[in-house]
């Protein structure tokens, strides 16, 4: 659509000769959240993301985002949970993939995050950021945590940028900050609080489980699909992965007595028949039959799917709509061109809401 058209418009496929065509509000996906009330938990939004975030080297085994789409263009974008992989090199944190470095330091990201969060037209947005250990082989997990302390503290925005409770805040809590998901730190030795001090701190992390798993934070069961390796054999399994990757934002059959929050990874990779480009992405030309389609285009289709069924793109906020929640993880997420889903996935927000919910 023409720029300052107040409109998106996407259509799907039905059939060989049935197109169905969707029409979306336009959101300003840079400062959507500013549009949601400050009592919500973040367990209860759609927040997009993307899967090793800063991963824009190592062709075709090891990046994961696109190099017209930095750190300051995903923001833009409606990315709001961040997968941030380091390393420490020679003093410093730096971005890597696995043993492959994507050159980045980690003070550049928080002066890039610092700057968005402190704009005047997004700083009522909030971010995730989830930061895992590459080199644990070389560096001992004590002296990484240590690190990554002194860099927060001594870094852009410091102390007060970052919410560092072990639970799951509301959005008016952490607007202007930055929530910290630590998937390092062990017990917290040298942060203020220990364990306690790590923001969300899992306490369990199964490698590439099939079937989801899930742990607590506090009073919150959260819910993780993070298949992404060995049962993936090749671009085959694209269509399971889909399905178990998307089900899980859906809400279980019956509400529990306590809040969910639901992490699903849409990235998967496998050597030689799954690079991570491959299935995000898929190849070929699938629309004619010749080629394969990726997880990206499959989970647009899905998300269209589901919003047809609520009656489309012109009614939104009714408390009669099913609710996708949760937070997601995408490679490649600019992809497929024209089609993005990042804007389907905010959009969700806006649905399904009811009055003051």
């Amino acid at each position: 659509m023409p720029k300052g058209c107040p409109w998106m418009i996407y259509y799907s496929k039905i059939s060989t000769n049935h197109r169905r065509l969707f029409i979306f509000p336009w959101r300003d996906t840079s400062c959507f959240l500013s549009e949601m009330p400050d009592h919500l938990p973040l367990s209860s939004l759609l927040l997009p993301g993307t899967h090793d975030t800063m991963a824009f080297y190592g062709w075709p085994v090891s990046q994961c985002q696109s190099l017209e789409t930095p750190l300051s263009i995903q923001l833009a974008s409606g990315i709001r949970v961040l997968d941030v992989r380091l390393a420490l090199i020679e003093g410093r944190l730096i971005s890597y993939h696995g043993i492959y470095p994507q050159r980045t330091p980690f003070l550049a990201i928080l002066e890039t995050v610092h700057a968005f969060l402190t704009n005047p037209s997004t700083c009522r947005e909030t971010l995730v950021m989830s930061i895992k250990q590459e080199d644990f082989t070389t560096t001992p997990p004590s002296v990484f945590s240590t690190c990554v302390r002194d860099e927060i503290m001594g870094g852009p925005g410091g102390r007060k940028m970052w919410f560092l409770e072990n639970r799951v805040p509301t959005l008016g809590e952490v607007r202007g900050k930055v929530l910290l998901f630590s998937r390092f730190g062990g017990d917290g030795q040298g942060w203020e609080g220990g364990a306690e001090g790590l923001g969300m701190h899992p306490n369990n992390w199964p490698d590439s489980e099939k079937f989801g798993f899930t742990w607590w934070c506090k009073d919150t069961l959260v819910r993780t699909h993070d298949w992404y390796a060995y049962a993936i054999p090749s671009f085959l399994a694209i269509p399971e992965k889909v399905e178990l990757a998307t089900q899980i934002l859906l809400p279980p059959p019956t509400q529990p007595p306590f809040p969910l929050l639901s992490i699903t990874y849409f990235s998967a990779a496998s050597f030689p028949l799954a690079f991570p480009t491959t299935v995000a992405r898929g190849f070929g030309y699938p629309q004619w039959g010749l080629g394969v389609e990726g997880v990206n285009s499959r989970v647009g289709k899905w998300l269209l799917d589901l919003f047809g069924e609520w009656g489309g793109g012109g009614q939104e906020g009714k408390g009669s709509e099913p609710k996708l929640r949760g937070w997601t993880f995408i490679d490649f997420y600019s992809e497929p061109k024209m089609a993005e889903i990042v804007p389907l996935l905010v959009e969700c927000n806006f649905r399904g809401r009811g009055t003051g919910v």
